[in-house]
């Protein structure tokens, strides 16, 4: 719709159900090849992928390169990279040398998983079943409760 200018009128809604002046677009979804190129542990961590042919980011992330801090930190990137892992797995189950870097990284956050519970107490409250009793998971400090260096 044009004004008497003969130019399209600036879009005035900015949230809400699309407005009418809002120009179609044609979404891209990448497609994934056999054996992708990698990122590192803490690249992926730090764009949110673990392949760099699906990272299109839409916005600008300066302070990423500072997610993965401390043994919390290093066991949610284990996490991140095993829930990459296996979304590629989905898709590929054929990649053998993929399915290989997965379990290589299950062992890992499993070990991980396992030290930080022993010295923090449970993350989940499913991880409390294994303990004398329920109360394991409410008496230890949660995982903010200690600082960087691990203490409380």
């Amino acid at each position: 719709m044009e004004n008497d200018t003969g130019m399209r009128p600036a879009c005035a809604d900015g949230c809400g159900t699309l407005p009418e002046c809002a120009p179609l677009a044609v979404p891209y979804v990448p497609f994934q090849q056999m054996n992708p190129k990698k990122y590192n542990q803490n690249d992926a961590l730090n764009n949110g992928t673990l392949f760099p042919g699906l990272n299109l980011p839409f916005h600008l992330k300066e302070n990423a390169p500072n997610a993965v801090k401390g043994p919390l930190g290093e066991l949610r990137a284990l996490e991140f990279v095993l829930l990459e892992l296996g979304l590629y797995l989905d898709t590929h189950q054929g990649d053998s040398e993929a399915f290989a870097l997965f379990q290589q990284y299950a062992a890992l956050e499993k070990a991980g998983r396992e030290k930080y519970e022993s010295m923090y107490g449970p993350l989940t409250m499913a991880a409390a079943a294994g303990g004398k009793s329920f109360s394991c998971w409410i008496a230890n400090p949660w995982p903010w409760d200690y600082t960087e260096g691990g203490e409380k």
